[in-house]
């Protein structure tokens, strides 16, 4: 009981040393830890023909984008020049 603890005061140097091996040991163990090769896994289900939700939503608004520029084209054609587009302008789906 009668022992004296002596408080060291830590100076930048050895906080930033400290840190500094903390990390290297950190990305060490973070490596060393991880499991070597991963075995893939596989789909629990096939996705449809037709694709997912999100696919036909987004294959719907490209469509309907592709037809409001065709009926654009086509009235701009007309105001222009007096006379409806060419068929051969039609959008390709």
């Amino acid at each position: 009981m009668n022992e004296k603890f002596e408080t060291e005061m830590v100076s930048r140097r050895k906080a930033l040393s400290l840190l500094g091996f903390g990390a290297a040991l950190g990305f060490a163990l973070s490596s060393a830890l991880e499991p070597l090769e991963a075995e893939a896994q596989e789909a629990a289900a096939p996705a449809e023909a037709t694709g997912t939700h999100g696919m036909q939503r987004r294959q719907g608004r490209r469509t309907h984008r592709s037809e409001r520029r065709h009926g654009r084209h086509e009235r701009r054609h007309t105001r222009r020049t007096g006379e409806p587009a060419p068929a051969a302008t039609t959008p390709a789906q």
